[in-house]
């Protein structure tokens, strides 16, 4: 069985601005070769919170196919550039072939579920951000025991996909992903839910602890490893990681709870 591939050392890659449509799809195989490199960087990302049996080699397989998919699909009227559009694209096939997977077992979504819960009740009742000692204290167990769970949540996505189908309508990834592009989507229930979402969604980053904010930043806008965040704040990539996923479930929680309330 192969390894878990060790993070992507390679630089980001520049893109082309935009590529025409009437000559996209007759140079797909210099595109696929041009936009290797990102596949095999996005693949290395997910693969870095992902369990160890799940293959790189097969989130980059999923990439190219939907690479190949944002070819024939992409749209030029939409005011949207094909890099914005491909990434969008690459980044869904790898997750639907996650999904396919089903890679995250029902022990883990449960005790993820445990930790979100248990984070709502005591912010509610304290009226603050708290942190790992005291969600463990009220779990009733050792700081390590927490640790380890949460090494195994470690990788859960921050929707859950079935969820926020519930609140935005019953629509394939594609449609979700042309209103998140597409900023003059026909539909203005669709618009709101998805506004909604995002201001829950910067609300509740600004109520993180100043450290997983740091991390959530330097992770998902600066686009660091765990590793290089850990160098950046003299931490070990362990640590880096359990601030990650802490921060991950308080943010499902409070997503959750938002979806569920303007769903009932």
């Amino acid at each position: 069985m192969k390894s878990k591939a060790l993070p992507y050392t390679g630089t980001y890659p520049t893109f082309p601005p935009s590529v025409p449509p009437d000559t996209a799809p007759k140079n797909q195989d210099e595109m696929i070769l041009r936009y290797a490199p990102f596949i095999k960087y996005i693949a290395h990302r997910l693969a870095m919170r992902l369990p160890p049996h799940i293959m790189v080699e097969d989130l980059m397989s999923a990439g190219v196919i939907g690479l190949m998919d944002a070819l024939a699909k992409f749209d030029p009227q939409k005011k949207v550039e094909f890099k914005t559009y491909a990434e969008f694209r690459i980044r869904g096939a790898m997750l639907d072939e996650l999904r396919s997977l089903d890679w995250v077992p029902r022990s883990v979504r449960q005790k993820a579920s445990v930790i979100e819960k248990s984070i709502l009740h005591l912010e509610k009742t304290k009226g603050r951000s708290v942190g790992e000692e005291e969600i463990a204290n009220h779990l009733e167990m050792s700081l390590e025991e927490y640790y380890q769970m949460v090494r195994e949540i470690n990788g859960i996505p921050l929707l859950d996909q079935d969820l926020l189908q519930e609140k935005i309508g019953k629509l394939s990834d594609e449609e979700i992903i042309n209103l998140l592009l597409d900023e003059e989507a026909n539909d203005p229930f669709h618009q709101l839910s998805l506004k909604e979402l995002k201001r829950v969604l910067a609300e509740a980053i600004q109520a993180l602890s100043s450290k997983e904010k740091q991390v959530i930043s330097l992770y998902y806008q600066e686009e660091l490893t765990l590793k290089e965040i850990g160098e950046v704040l003299q931490l070990t990539e362990s640590r880096i990681c359990q601030i990650h996923t802490k921060a991950i479930l308080e943010l499902r929680g409070k997503l959750r709870r938002f979806i569920e309330e303007e769903s009932s």
